[in-house]
């Protein structure tokens, strides 16, 4: 799985995502520009000691990110989506592309890719979840639908 992260804004929020993705073997691409660097230390203690473990990636844009990967599956989580996240089929190698805190994905982006636009669902009247809270949302169903590949030989509690 592949976690993208368009303009991110808050180090804390991404260091939790990549301490989500260490967890789970996902690839996080951080798309530019950053509201912060990574080397901050609140993205640095957000992650704690799994930065090592975490197989990141950096991009200068979004169209770059596609050209690197042109035939990927790409679903985009968004409020303004009519499509439920769990109401999807994600391949095990999907990006799941979430966008920057205060105002989500691009429209322009969206409008091009409606059909692979995806939702939490909540309540009316709120803006949106967490940012790190959304993707662990969204990256365990993907996991789950392909069976926690990799992921459950670690425990004999998943076992029963």
């Amino acid at each position: 799985m592949h976690i993208v992260l368009v303009e991110p804004e808050i180090p804390q929020n991404t260091g939790n995502i990549a301490r989500t993705c260490a967890a789970t073997g996902a690839t996080l691409h951080l798309v530019h520009p950053l509201g912060f660097s990574i080397d901050e230390k609140h993205v640095r203690r957000a992650g704690l000691d799994y930065w090592s473990l975490v197989d990141l990636q950096e991009h200068q844009s979004f169209a770059e990110l596609q050209a690197l990967y042109p035939s990927a599956s790409y679903f985009y989580a968004t409020t303004k989506a009519q499509r439920c996240y769990t109401s999807v089929r994600y391949p095990p190698d999907a990006f799941l592309v979430f966008g920057k805190e205060t105002k989500g994905l691009p429209e322009e982006l969206l409008r091009k890719n409606l059909d692979r636009c995806i939702r939490i669902p909540m309540r009316d009247g709120l803006r949106s979840l967490n940012l790190g809270n959304s993707v662990a949302v969204v990256l365990y169903e993907a996991l789950r639908q392909n069976g926690f590949a990799s992921l459950l030989g670690q425990s004999a509690y998943f076992n029963h």
